[in-house]
Parts: C-alpha cells; sequence; structure tokens
C-alpha cells in the first residue's frame, strides 16, 4: 500500500496563489501515477490534475489549465499542486490519489487505488 497525506491547504483571497502537497509513503513513489481531485459542498468529486509516474505526461481539467500546475519531486515522495489566479468556484477539499503504473487515460476516479484525507481550500475575500 501507498499512504497519503495532503497539506497547504488553507484561506486565499480571489486572484491569489496557493500551493498544496502531498506526500506518500509505503510503496515506491516514482511507480505511481499522481493526481489531484476536488469535491465541493453540494457536488462530486471532480479531477483536477494528473501527472505520470515518470513525470512526462501530465493532463489537466479545462477549469483549471493555465493556472494550476502540477508537479513531483520523486526524491521527497511528493506532488505538488500550485494553484494561481484563484477564484471562488476553486474552492473545495483537494484530494490526493495515487495509481500503480497507469500512464495514458489519466482521468477516470477508477483508475486510482489511494487516496488522502484531502485538505480544505477556501477562496474568498
Amino acid at each position: 500500500q501507498i499512504q497519503l497525506v495532503e497539506s497547504g491547504g488553507g484561506l486565499v483571497q480571489p486572484g491569489g496563489s496557493l500551493r498544496v502537497s502531498c506526500a506518500a509513503s509505503g510503496r515506491t513513489f516514482s511507480d505511481y501515477t499522481m493526481a489531484w481531485f476536488r469535491q465541493a459542498p453540494g457536488k462530486e468529486r471532480e479531477f483536477v490534475a494528473a501527472i505520470s509516474y515518470g513525470g512526462r505526461n501530465t493532463d489537466y481539467a479545462d477549469s483549471v489549465k493555465g493556472r494550476f500546475t502540477i508537479s513531483r519531486d520523486n526524491a521527497k515522495n511528493t506532488v505538488y499542486l500550485q494553484m494561481s489566479s484563484l477564484k471562488a468556484e476553486d474552492t473545495a477539499v483537494y484530494y490526493c490519489a495515487a495509481a500503480w503504473g497507469v500512464s495514458s487515460g489519466l482521468r477516470p476516479e477508477s483508475k486510482y487505488d489511494y487516496w488522502g484525507q484531502g485538505t480544505q481550500v477556501t477562496v474568498s475575500s
């Protein structure tokens, strides 16, 4: 198994920036494709961004493309989501997820076997 712990959430003003992190432990982090999903109140969880295990492939939801950047540091067993130009509609609980050996088709939740507990991001003035 792989354990995932998110951190870095908080309150940020519209137009601001925030970076959330997800630290992994338990298995070889570099073998896992990593993703961020989010769930706003009253809505279903949705895909935000993903990065393949080798780091070559990334994918972003249209709603965040150009504003969010996903990256990974395999030496630190950590994946990051840098968020900028934040909007009120970005307010959600952000979840980190891991999938072993997936290199394409990174969006479906069903591909991810391991999930973190989530970190709250609130965009408000």
